[in-house]
């Protein structure tokens, strides 16, 4: 165990799916519980791409100190009970319960047996400034590329538990709620606590970094949620890369291989599967002078994670003809909230020339591994949908 941390126990107990979230429950345990060791729960979700970063980034907490607990969550129709009945004990006992994704359904069903009387949420990306809004307002818990559509069977199926999740998330006399974010926010909930995620602890632990006189560019998976046109995306990836002198492309974790593909032989850009969050990646280095994005967590997270270094991040807008016809209603509007709320970047148009940069303020994430081909289903096989509030955690 490193000497960082102290025995582990059930004292703090903290819910991941992804990888940023994990990030961010480290850079909280070294902001906020310095020297004391979480159980960390990893809800392990079926996609190769994400566990394997997943499993990365487990390392990183056990070296940290913390006590890491793999759940084959989404294994098999059972899964969902079974998962849930193991960790009915520790949740129970838990004082604090730390989650990264309020609006996982797994997360929202879990929180309906915790006692827990301290409460933290930890950033899953651009989706915590939804969430923080939706909090103050008192709204029901939706995603916002989901926002405006109507609800599915497994909604409504799920609405109670969804509803009691969202009153435990918010403040009473017997419960602390924290939020603890890179992410700005209009609205802060009544009686919730906010923390500033500054990435201290990814500094101190990597970098600086080796920076390149080229740039780099962070993918996105706004094709794959279905608000952005593929051909369109295509393009402007193309054009961006050509006017910066883009020779990288970091892909997002969720983008499909076809996608990918498509990208390496029609624009010649190198793609790099990541192994780690993008925010260690660059801190690692070597990295681009200037690191290109759409809008995307990663503008608000990389000018912190760079901080003192001479890299610059710029963000293309979303053009409104870039929307699929089947994009929320509220798509447009979330995007350039993105990114006229970054901080520390400059802003491009998506006409745009490279020359023209318009400076505002930025930050988003990523990872790394030469892209050499599909990456193998390692023997895995998808969620299957099964009746009552567990199955529907499958969609969610």
């Amino acid at each position: 165990m490193s000497p960082r941390a102290g025995n582990a126990g059930p004292h703090t107990l903290a819910f991941v799916e992804s990888p940023v979230q994990l990030l961010n429950v480290l850079e909280w345990a070294h902001a906020h519980a310095p020297g004391v060791g979480l159980t960390l729960v990893v809800l392990s979700p079926v996609d190769p791409m994400t566990r394997g970063q997943l499993r990365r980034m487990s390392d990183l907490a056990r070296d940290e100190g913390h006590q890491v607990r793999w759940e084959e969550a989404r294994g098999g129709p059972l899964a969902p009970f079974q998962t849930i009945g193991g960790l009915t004990g520790l949740l129970r006992r838990a004082r604090r319960v730390v989650l990264g994704d309020p609006f996982s359904r797994y997360v929202q069903l879990l929180l309906t047996i915790t006692r827990a009387r301290d409460l933290v949420v930890v950033d899953d990306g651009t989706a915590t400034m939804e969430f923080v809004g939706q909090l103050a307002r008192g709204e029901r818990l939706v995603r916002w590329h989901r926002k405006g559509g109507r609800p599915g069977p497994r909604d409504v199926l799920f609405a109670p538990v969804s509803s009691s999740a969202r009153r435990r998330l918010t403040p009473g006399d017997s419960r602390r709620v924290q939020i603890f974010s890179s992410m700005p926010m209009e609205e802060t909930p009544a009686g919730v606590t906010v923390g500033a995620n500054t990435f201290a602890w990814t500094r101190s632990r990597f970098g600086p970094p080796r920076i390149t006189k080229g740039a780099d560019m962070v993918g996105t998976s706004l094709v794959e949620t279905g608000v952005v046109d593929d051909g369109r995306y295509l393009e402007a990836v193309r054009a961006l890369a050509e006017a910066h002198g883009a020779t990288r492309y970091f892909a997002h974790r969720r983008e499909s291989t076809d996608k990918l593909h498509r990208l390496a032989v029609e624009t010649g850009l190198e793609i790099v599967r990541p192994e780690l969050p993008l925010e260690l990646i660059a801190r690692r280095g070597p990295i681009g002078r200037t690191i290109l994005s759409f809008p995307s967590t990663v503008v608000h997270t990389l000018p912190l994670a760079l901080s003192g270094t001479e890299v610059r991040v710029a963000v293309c807008d979303i053009d409104p003809a870039w929307l699929t016809e089947n994009a929320s209603p509220r798509a447009q509007g979330f995007l350039s909230g993105v990114t006229g709320t970054a901080r520390d970047v400059h802003r491009l148009s998506p006409t745009a020339s490279p020359d023209t940069p318009k400076p505002v303020d930025p930050t988003e994430s990523a990872d790394t591994a030469s892209f050499t081909g599909p990456p193998g289903p390692a023997g895995l096989t998808g969620p299957t949908a099964t009746p009552g509030a567990a199955g529907a955690i499958a969609a969610g």
